[in-house]
């Protein structure tokens, strides 16, 4: 008896240093792919629109008196959060339909010696991982483009890596349910309709409390999960007012955990099939 279980704990050990082994390969071999072959593509697909953004609302703006000169400086948490965000949801569901429709590149992935659920997570930390390379690169560019330059004396650093981590994997399963649900034919449409209000109902232009005489946006906003991440950047890199940490922490929590269910299960459906 004791034999018999001990050769299934070490079968299960041998099993689980495999599916460690293949997690780690893949994620290898999405890196060195993104560094020798895609490196310009991903930089600028991932900072062109946010350098717009910055340059335009937070430089233009101010010195032309349409916004007031300490915009800037609120500006940038909503700008990391907002590349932060779109950068993962974009790679994760753009590859994916690619894979799943057109190169059948997903079943080359399936043959791993990994559980399909192992699979669409070894995509959401790889698209986590290049989204936190991309917000981070905003803070240097902020740095150039807003006239104030970089303002965050009193930053949190180590909640702001946290919130990287946390909002990458939110945009990541955000897009894990585009990327399985949406029919391939329709993923253009989906994106116009659904980017355009993630994008601006998210308070990335703006503070969430400064929303206060405009009730009806304020309560709308909080159905988008970029709300909460832009408040916490905001939350940890500046002083100005935003929601309170319980909020965001549950408003992330419950947005991440909901899409993450729902792009799972539509990412274990397209496997089987």
């Amino acid at each position: 008896m004791s034999t018999t279980s001990s050769t299934m704990a070490r079968s299960s050990m041998t099993a689980n240093s495999t599916a460690t082994r293949a997690f780690v390969g893949l994620l290898q071999r999405d890196t060195w792919n993104t560094v020798r072959h895609d490196l310009p593509g991903f930089l600028a697909q991932a900072l062109l629109q946010p350098l717009a953004f910055l340059f335009v609302f937070g430089r233009v703006l101010p010195e032309i008196g349409a916004a007031g000169p300490d915009y800037g400086a609120q500006l940038l948490p909503g700008i990391i959060a907002l590349t932060l965000v779109l950068t993962a949801l974009q790679n994760v569901a753009l590859p994916l339909v690619i894979e799943f429709s057109f190169t059948k590149e997903i079943e080359d992935r399936l043959l791993a010696p990994l559980a399909p659920w192992a699979v669409a997570l070894e995509k959401l930390v790889f698209a986590t991982l290049r989204a936190i390379v991309a917000a981070a690169l905003i803070l240097p560019l902020g740095a150039l483009i807003l006239p104030g330059g970089l303002q965050v004396q009193g930053a949190h650093w180590p909640l702001f890596v946290v919130l990287l981590v946390v909002g990458g994997f939110a945009g990541s399963a955000i897009g894990l349910v585009l990327g399985t649900v949406v029919p391939p034919n329709q993923i253009n449409v989906i994106f116009a309709v659904a980017l355009t209000p993630l994008i601006f109902t998210g308070a990335t232009f703006y503070p969430w409390q400064a929303l206060d005489s405009l009730r009806w946006f304020q309560v709308v906003t909080l159905f988008n999960p970029l709300t909460y991440v832009s408040e916490g950047m905001r939350g940890t890199l500046t002083a100005a007012p935003h929601l309170p940490a319980g909020w965001i922490v549950v408003g992330v929590t419950v947005a991440t955990a909901g899409f993450l269910l729902v792009g799972v299960r539509g990412f274990l459906r397209r496997a089987v099939d």
